[in-house]
């Protein structure tokens, strides 16, 4: 079997063929591209680890990372078979899978492989700035998020829920990754910006660390309510602990979501369950790369976590373990 690979994974495929001794065996490798998102985020080094797995441990495999914008730009490349797998935030999946907002009329058979982690709103800025709740944005410059992300969907759907306006209430509003929006910030050009990832995440950790700033997480817990009300209950409330990030002194409130391994629907029963075995040999393994990953556990395996179907050799992986799934 063999996946269309990334932009990115295609060179790296075809320099390989190129120093093999013969075409016919480059031809024959399973190739497996993973979208990922921002350097400055989690998804991209989970992904390389997980490439890593994947490529030393099933025989023919060769596995590579796509950097993206997020989970928006994963799903369209997995809807475009451009890549075999992706990290996605929950809501975007929903999204995808019923045509709705950037997916509309184009709707991706997105399946479920396994549940990740956490992926938890932070809005972020510096105590120069004043800023100490959702309402003082208004009239600041502000970061949604990059282009394509699922963190530009959650963003606007919290500005929304707090009674501002994504074009009219801000002084500048830029869509920027999380390394551009901390540099941003240190060099005064941006007062506040959002990302939702697991914690602690690089960026973030680099702009607490930074001589003369004080890092402040905005609380936004509060307007859960009404975005559930309106976009469907797959986001709640969590707190990301004080010390979390250098300069951090108190708990910061927020809103989360969950984050799935999404693969096609028409993937192999034998593929997808490979795939799954390899990732939970090195469970383990993953949460040294990142911390978020000790998250992946038999008890987060539901499928209201999931959000969307389950691949169905997931669902019969997942049950053989012994997780529930309801």
């Amino acid at each position: 079997m063999s996946f269309i690979m990334g932009r990115r994974a295609l060179g790296a495929g075809a320099v390989a063929a190129l120093a093999l001794p013969g075409l016919a065996r480059a031809q024959t490798a399973t190739q497996m591209a993973i979208a990922t998102g921002t350097t400055g985020g989690v998804y991209y080094p989970l992904g390389g680890a997980l490439a890593n797995y994947l490529s030393r441990d099933i025989p023919g495999m060769s596995a590579t990372v796509e950097v993206t914008g997020g989970s928006v730009a994963n799903l369209q490349l997995l809807g475009a078979n451009r890549v075999g797998m992706v990290i996605s935030q929950v809501d975007a999946a929903v999204d995808a899978v019923r045509g709705n907002d950037r997916f509309r009329g184009r709707p991706v058979p997105v399946r479920a492989l396994a549940v990740l982690y956490t992926n938890r709103m932070q809005v972020v800025t510096v105590a120069s700035t004043g800023i100490t709740k959702m309402s003082d944005l208004k009239g600041k410059r502000i970061s949604t998020g990059a282009p394509g992300s699922a963190t530009e969907v959650m963003a606007l759907r919290l500005i929304e829920a707090a009674g501002l306006h994504r074009d009219n209430d801000f002084r500048a509003r830029e869509r920027l990754s999380p390394a551009e929006s901390t540099n941003a910030i240190k060099d005064g050009k941006l007062d506040a910006y959002f990302f939702v990832s697991g914690y602690p995440t690089s960026a973030i950790t680099d702009l607490g660390a930074s001589p003369g700033v004080q890092l402040v997480l905005i609380d936004h817990h509060e307007f859960i309510p009404a975005i559930v009300e309106k976009y469907g209950p797959v986001y709640f409330p969590e707190e990301i602990p004080a010390g979390a990030y250098p300069g951090q002194t108190r708990p910061n409130k927020q809103m989360s979501v969950a984050n799935i391994v999404g693969v096609r629907e028409d993937m192999s029963a034998d593929m997808a369950t490979r795939i799954l075995n390899v990732m939970w040999s090195h469970r383990t393994d993953w949460a040294q790369v990142h911390s978020a990953a000790r998250d992946f556990t038999l008890e987060v395996q539901k499928s209201a976590a999931a959000g969307v179907p389950w691949h169905p050799a997931a669902e019969t992986f997942w049950k053989a373990q012994g997780a529930t799934l309801a």
